[in-house]
């Protein structure tokens, strides 16, 4: 009797572990062969059959199957920290933040185009150094500092409005209309601010030049389309680069790395930036050097049905040194700055 009892204990035990785990595929990547393995059954989310991010023959491609009348989030945040240290050794350091929300709803499906509206929900921005925090919120009243009320009226026109955007399921973004609009409104909404008609047309001019159709383009096909064309394997590397001043000289270089496909998400790793670089001058018998390096970090995910970005995550540290020297004595000034380029952050 006890033995009867013993094997259904056992029994029991063992349909348990059955219920409990769950058989998936992934791509090993010493072989780069399909293998099958057991995991468990509460860590694996459904990817549809006809997922965005999915093998063939061991490579992975990214197209966007997205869903008509579905609504995307696109949230950007941005936490900078910079340090100066003087010659003599004092230090001192600023906070900035920055959030974007947006998000993107798919109108209609031709073909392989979604008709999308973008809709730009909120702006928050906010300065802390030396134990005071300046906070320019669009969700929040407006600022009492008179050098405060024009960011936060330009921030509040910026949101509530709604742009179209085409793109095709490859990532490739074919227009982004209804500029004007917004610009005729931020124009209407500085009136009682800035009372002179020049200074006004100079606002909306220098806000065309980091809010157009170009920049817009950019900066949706770098964040939302990440996988070659080509597709790649897991461990698989590939880079970009892209200038980092205007006259080209300098350039950022994104090393990423396909670190893993499965559980509904797909992960790739950032690393690269700027190599050591140092220029040196010498002018009336004193030598000038200025050294500067960019390293940055960190991860990107997307989700393998929609293949639309999940998550991302990548830390940028900038260290820059300035020294002169007259050949008996130097002092130098250091300035590091480290930063959080984040996408969705609360999606973790």
């Amino acid at each position: 009797m006890k033995n009867i009892f013993a094997l259904a204990i056992i029994s029991l035990a063992v349909i348990s572990c059955k219920k409990e785990t769950a058989t998936i595929t992934k791509v090993d990547p010493k072989t780069g062969k399909t293998i099958t393995v057991e995991v468990p059954s509460d860590s694996v989310k459904e990817v549809k059959a006809d997922a965005a991010i999915k093998d063939s023959a061991g490579i992975f491609k990214q197209t966007f199957k997205l869903e008509k009348g579905k609504t995307y989030p696109l949230t950007t945040y941005q936490r900078d920290t910079k340090t100066m240290t003087d010659p003599e050794g004092k230090s001192m350091s600023g906070t900035s933040e920055s959030t974007d929300e947006m998000n993107f709803t798919v109108n209609d499906i031709k073909g392989h185009v979604y008709d999308m509206t973008i809709n730009l929900i909120s702006k928050r921005n906010s300065q802390s150094a030396q134990g005071k925090t300046i906070v320019v919120d669009t969700n929040q009243k407006i600022p009492k500092e008179d050098d405060l009320k024009m960011l936060w009226n330009i921030n509040k026109a910026l949101t509530g409005n709604k742009l179209n955007m085409k793109m095709d399921d490859k990532g490739n973004v074919i227009s982004i209309t209804g500029f004007d609009a917004v610009y005729t409104k931020i124009s209407n909404a500085l009136k009682d601010i800035v009372k002179d008609p020049t200074q006004r047309t100079a606002v909306i001019a220098n806000l065309k030049e980091t809010f157009n159709e170009k920049i817009l383009k950019d900066q949706f096909e770098k964040n939302l389309s990440i996988l070659p064309k080509k597709g790649a394997k897991i461990g698989d590397k590939w880079s970009t680069s892209e200038n980092a001043d205007g006259a080209g000289k300098i350039k950022v270089t994104s090393n990423y790395t396909l670190k893993s496909v499965g559980n509904g998400i797909a992960e790739i790793s950032i690393s690269g930036g700027i190599p050591k670089k140092t220029e040196k001058q010498s002018q009336n018998g004193i030598n000038h050097s200025l050294s500067s390096e960019l390293a940055q970090s960190g991860s990107i995910k997307f989700d393998q049905n929609t293949g639309w970005i999940y998550n991302q995550n990548i830390n940028v540290k900038t260290t820059q040194v300035e020294t002169y020297s007259d050949g008996k004595q130097s002092k130098s000034m250091k300035s590091i700055s480290n930063s959080s380029v984040m996408v969705n952050p609360s999606a973790k």
